[in-house]
């Protein structure tokens, strides 16, 4: 099974979210099961300077875009020994201080610069076949499965290759001008709702959707919600006309990263048997965040972009119950102005309550997950989510809204019967996430509860194993059905 991974970004090369590793762990998976992988992304500047081991491929790949033919060259690197990378270079394009933005915003030109990345893709396709499959992600890809059926005469190398589509996160949409139409080198019959058109704007994302052979998404809750109008993001109609080609999915978990006993950037080590580690990692979580050393009282952590998405609204309805409360709360993330002003001005309130840090630190991030007694997760949706599965591994009790990968992954405890391995609430304002904090805490005080709590939440696999077996078993299954027309 040869199968080419497309992706905007992929890790360990480069990096804004969880998208990254999701593909690059699903890659490392998949080749582990004997899969044939090849990745495809854009030579950013910050693989440029930071990656020696960069080839000459001598390909080179020239492609229409407005009317102008631009020019890409082929690199390859290698993850470990196994696994090829193909890095599409136009420096016009990529070479650039972020992926897909800067301070000031997202580029202008991001409808064109991901306009020559799919065609650019498609043609190394068609240079490099046969493939099996090709497996796009999110928006940034989207316009290969439309490209590929729409001028399916152009791309005869790779006529027979299937399509398959992930979408990470429903509402990132590509949405771009009516005047960016002149860049896709699509008919104007295609500008309309049936296709691209959404309300008056290109929907890039929409376009892959229904093209593609078919759909993944990152977990069987979110492939449900998204089919809803509440959820859908103005998209579920499609999702509904392409239902039976959905599949959901759940992202796995790459421990070789996310693991107490071997990892790197904590204070301990430490594992379900000997939980010594996590009391000096909770410690050292404290003095980072200048919180008094109380080994007693609970510790609840949160790592999050700050945005309605993650829950922040109901976090700051909720948050002056929660200081009455007898916790400490350390909070790293970054995101929407207002949601970091009001909590950086938290800790000068509550000095002896809350920590936090604005901006994103990995090392602090593993910190959190090992130090910490409890991990808060309130989100408004959340596609798939890994951080509860991070905290799950590390004995950090999630405490999670019931959306999506949340409520796929965590199961609610029963005092009673001690079943479930973290704490859920299902309403979505400040009242609800405070009763299930409330929840949480008062198990904390029967040690012997907990650490039956924590030793069942260390014991959960979520590793990408079985999720890279399901989407193998989709790949052959794509492989043997005959192409349809759309």
């Amino acid at each position: 099974m040869k199968v080419l991974l497309v992706s905007p970004e992929i890790a360990p090369l480069a990096k804004t979210g969880g998208l990254a590793d999701a593909v690059g762990a699903l890659a490392r998976a998949l080749v582990d099961l004997g899969c044939e992988v090849t990745l495809v992304m854009p030579a950013y500047r910050t693989i440029l300077e930071n990656n020696s081991q960069l080839e000459e491929t001598g390909m080179e790949v020239e492609v229409p875009v407005a009317g102008r033919s631009m020019r890409g060259v082929i690199l390859r690197t290698w993850i470990g020994k196994k696994l090829p990378a193909f890095l599409i270079r136009a420096d016009s394009y990529f070479l650039r201080e972020g992926l897909y933005g800067n301070a000031k915003g997202d580029y202008a030109d991001n409808a064109e610069r991901f306009t020559f990345f799919g065609k650019a893709t498609l043609e190394l396709a068609r240079r490099t076949a046969p493939w099996d499959v090709i497996h796009c992600n999110d928006w940034q890809t989207a316009l290969i499965p439309v490209l590929k059926k729409v001028h399916s005469q152009s791309y005869g190398e790779i006529q027979k290759t299937k399509v398959l589509f992930t979408i990470h996160n429903l509402a990132h949409h590509g949405d771009f001008p009516f005047s960016s139409w002149n860049l896709l080198d699509l008919d104007m019959q295609y500008f309309t709702p049936r296709y691209l058109e959404f309300y008056g704007n290109i929907n890039l994302l929409k376009g892959g959707m229904l093209f593609a052979d078919a759909l993944t998404t990152v977990s069987k809750k979110y492939a449900g919600e998204i089919r809803t109008p509440e959820w859908g993001c103005g998209l579920d109609g499609v999702i509904r006309d392409r239902e039976k080609d959905l599949y959901g999915i759940l992202n796995g978990v790459d421990y070789q990263e996310w693991n107490p006993e071997t990892d790197p950037h904590i204070k301990k080590n430490y594992k379900a048997k000997n939980l010594i580690g996590k009391k000096i990692c909770k410690k050292d979580l404290q003095e980072i965040y200048g919180l008094p050393v109380k080994a007693s009282v609970p510790l609840v952590g949160m790592v999050s972009r700050l945005a309605d998405q993650k829950g922040l609204d109901i976090l700051i309805e909720a948050m002056e119950d929660l200081m009455h409360l007898d916790l400490q709360l350390v909070i790293l993330g970054a995101g929407d102005q207002r949601y970091q002003a009001l909590l950086d001005g938290l800790p000068g309130k509550y000095p002896e309550k809350i920590g936090v840090k604005i901006g994103f630190d990995n090392a602090l991030a593993h910190k959190i997950e090992a130090g910490a007694d409890i991990f808060l997760m309130p989100s408004k949706f959340e596609p798939c989510g890994l951080n509860q599965m991070y905290s799950l591994k590390y004995g950090t009790i999630p405490v999670v809204r019931a959306t999506g990968g949340l409520d796929d992954t965590i199961e609610d405890y029963n005092p009673s019967s001690g079943s479930g391995n973290g704490f859920k609430f299902s309403g979505y304002s400040g009242a609800t996430l405070l009763e299930a904090v409330k929840r949480s805490i008062a198990v904390t005080y029967n040690r012997k509860a907990w650490r039956q709590l924590m030793a069942k939440a260390m014991a959960c696999d979520f590793s990408w194993g079985k999720s890279a077996k399901e989407y193998l078993a989709l790949y052959r299954k794509l492989a043997e059905t005959p192409i349809l027309k759309r």
